[in-house]
């Protein structure tokens, strides 16, 4: 790695970013906890907005450098915050299970709206000159990015926990069960996907969005 062609602004924008997108996140998994009675998170102080109780070292700010510098792409994640989801669903049923589940990628899709609103309609001109409107493009960016690779139906993203109860809603806790018995190895398989020519496949849909989104800008 060339230190020389390191654009160092930019991996702290990229961080800043990422700060923002995954701590946001992961509160809005603990309020939306929190709204259907679980104080688990409130509890351990883990809605607060200060990022140093959510950062984890290396998922927040080590590896999605280091990605970035090596490969151009990159993606990271927080601490996941703690819930309580007897309480969950003694209070709300599987919807509010589905609730809490969506939470984070609805608040990467109101950042991305909110982003991509301020990158459109205002510009580059005058205030948003350089770092700024980098910063509001990585902005849009990142959280559409951390949005749909949310969505996926594979363990341990929130897509699968919103798939396995609605499953449930549906009658099919069979499927539902057997999702739920794969939790653990799920890491895994997303860690043999990104390492594998699988990636190109599993990232497309992504790409494809992200391309649509530099249409529009």
């Amino acid at each position: 790695m060339n230190l020389d062609n390191i654009d160092f602004a930019q991996v702290a924008i990229l961080v800043a970013v990422l700060v923002i997108s995954v701590v946001g996140h992961e509160i809005a998994h603990g309020y939306a906890a929190f709204k259907f009675g679980d104080l688990t998170a409130k509890n351990l102080g883990r809605l607060s907005i200060n990022p140093i109780k959510h950062v984890d070292p290396l998922g927040t700010i080590v590896v999605p450098a280091l990605m970035y510098l090596s490969t151009g792409v990159t993606f990271g994640w927080a601490k996941p915050v703690p819930i309580n989801l007897r309480t969950v669903l003694y209070n709300g049923g599987y919807k509010a299970a589905i609730i809490v589940a969506l939470a984070g990628i609805a608040y990467n899709l109101a950042l991305f709206a909110l982003a991509f609103c301020l990158f459109k309609f205002i510009g580059f001109d005058g205030f948003f000159d350089g770092a700024v409107a980098e910063f509001v493009f990585m902005l849009a960016a990142v959280n559409l990015v951390l949005a749909l690779f949310n969505l996926y139906p594979i363990p341990p993203l929130d897509g699968s926990k919103a798939l396995e109860y609605l499953l449930r809603i549906f009658g099919l806790h069979g499927v539902a069960n057997w999702l739920n018995s794969i939790q653990r190895y799920g890491f895994i398989a997303l860690v043999i996907i990104v390492i594998s020519p699988l990636k190109d496949y599993f990232f497309e849909p992504i790409r494809y969005a992200v391309a649509i989104m530099r249409m529009f800008l």
